[in-house]
């Protein structure tokens, strides 16, 4: 028999209880013994509810506990998690967590902490939620080189965009509709503006290079400029619009970039739809795997929390993957990166498709029967080039980079 405490019992904290309850008969067969929550830390107290019983308002009830072998975060946030962590670490017990936050920035000292006290910190719910992305970087694809890791991590703008793209609605439209059904925060600035995609993408980053990549020099852009008039024009051309999160790997720097992109329909992430989350790893040899599935939600975020906290029971007499270095990863500017533009622009007759088409040194035009406005597909070039010919083309509307 083997106790466990949960701190923070919110959507993912709840839904990791549930699932301990009720898949215990089947954890049992397969890690050889039961798995009891203890103790519950939370501020609130829930009278009505038999886990009032677990309820503690003193984390020193769980780190002073030596029956308690492993500890779940799922309170969001850095502090108090980071410390709450820290001092469960330094008591030797296992922290599993799905705090993305946290991890981006404290990873180092908290795989620190674990390596000192021979014990596990394991965050696979931190990125994709249900989906295996971590343990498959530290375990299956240990062997390969990466080149590559391309994804749709935030299923809040995978839906809002999915809509707009179903039902051609507005943004604003899209964005209510993914309120009313609990997709998305009354504040859903860290979703929409790409930070939450930015963060999974600077955690998947730091696996692969093994160096600290800080979320704070991602180049981020996020989805509150999308219009009915964008995803016209991606129909047009059968291209999908998503938050694509991309990092690249070259002669020891990392590219990295969160920003919306028309999606090809041969990509992999092209049918990733709704609430889905979709990850692409390129390795030298394998070539490229995708990883999909359910990226939110109380249970599928569970099932990985669930999963870290089996596997730190296995392997409770060691310290199964020691994480990367706090020395800062080489972040080069995206400027010289290369890709293929959408761009909107301004424009009546055929003396306009020509200039546009001159200045961008060819391409192809996009009718998408908007009065007064064409599109343009450019060749690829780097985006310092395009800044510069953008500038030139009289209408410049917008553009949008394709995937």
């Amino acid at each position: 028999m083997k106790y466990i405490a949960i701190m923070g019992l919110g959507t993912i904290g709840r839904g990791v209880y549930d699932l301990l309850k009720e898949n215990r008969r089947e954890i049992a067969e397969r890690l050889g013994e039961e798995i009891f929550v203890k103790r519950i830390l939370d501020l609130r107290d829930f009278p009505e509810e038999e886990i009032q019983r677990l309820v503690t308002h003193d984390v020193a009830d769980i780190i002073e506990d030596p029956e308690i072998s492993v500890v779940v975060e799922t309170m969001g946030g850095v502090e108090p998690a980071f410390s709450f962590e820290i001092k469960a670490l330094n008591a030797g017990k296992h922290v599993c967590t799905s705090n993305k936050e946290l991890v981006e920035n404290k990873g180092p000292e908290l795989f620190a902490a674990a390596r000192e006290n021979k014990v596990n910190f394991f965050f696979e719910a931190s990125v994709g939620g249900g989906i295996p992305i971590i343990r498959a970087l530290t375990g299956s694809l240990t062997a390969e080189r990466v080149g590559r890791v391309s994804g749709i991590l935030n299923g809040t703008t995978n839906y809002i965009l999915s809509s707009m793209t179903n039902e051609g609605g507005t943004y604003e439209e899209a964005l209510n509709k993914a309120m009313q059904l609990g997709y998305a925060e009354r504040n859903p600035a860290a979703d929409v503006e790409g930070f939450d995609a930015g963060r999974k993408l600077a955690i998947l980053a730091s696996i692969i290079t093994g160096r600290r990549v800080c979320f704070g020099e991602i180049s981020t852009e996020g989805i509150t400029g999308i219009t009915r008039e964008d995803i016209r024009y991606s129909k047009e051309l059968g291209y999908s619009i998503k938050l694509i999160a991309e990092a690249s790997f070259e002669d020891g720097a990392v590219t990295a970039l969160v920003a919306p992109r028309m999606v090809r329909p041969e990509s992999a992430l092209h049918p990733i739809n709704g609430v889905q989350n979709g990850i692409v790893v390129c390795g030298n040899m394998v070539g490229k795997v995708l990883f999909s599935g359910e990226g939110a939600g109380a249970y599928a975020t569970a099932s990985a929390v669930s999963a870290d906290v089996i596997e730190a029971l296995r392997r409770c007499t060691e310290t199964v993957y020691s994480g990367w270095s706090s020395e800062k990863a080489d972040i080069r500017d995206v400027s010289g990166s290369r890709y293929r533009y959408f761009v909107r622009a301004v424009g009546y007759n055929q003396e306009d498709y020509d200039n546009a088409l001159s200045i961008f040194g060819g391409g192809s035009i996009i009718n998408a029967h908007i009065q007064a406005e064409f599109g343009l597909v450019t060749p690829e070039m780097t985006e310092e080039e395009f800044h510069k010919k953008s500038g030139e083309l009289i209408g410049f509307i917008k553009s949008i980079r394709i995937k």
